[in-house]
């Protein structure tokens, strides 16, 4: 390996997505709790529609579930290269104010 060449970019390109899809997925999992916590409690009267939300409920953590492995993933590419992420990347995932 030449100078020049590096043996693995430390962060991997896709991270940031998946970082910021799963904080964006758990805010959204979250607050639609308040919406299906009542709902479910109106239409459990009908077993068909109580099944399709909890149906709905549970593929929406399936797929919160699929990105913490894909994070963690990630993360961990980042510690086995023995790297760091710097403070400018988080604050860019999470947006801090000024």
């Amino acid at each position: 390996m030449t100078a020049g060449q590096c043996a693995s970019p430390a962060i991997p390109r896709w991270l940031r997505f998946v970082l910021k899809s799963d904080r964006a997925g758990s805010a959204w999992y979250i607050g639609t709790g308040f919406f299906f916590a009542p709902a479910l409690a109106i239409l459990s009267p009908w077993p068909a529609v109580t099944s399709a939300l909890l149906a709905l409920i549970a593929l929406a953590g399936l797929w919160l579930g699929l990105l913490a492995i894909a994070m963690a993933t990630g993360l961990a590419i980042v510690l086995r290269s023995g790297q760091e992420i710097p403070q400018d990347y988080w604050r860019s995932i999470i947006d801090y104010p000024g």
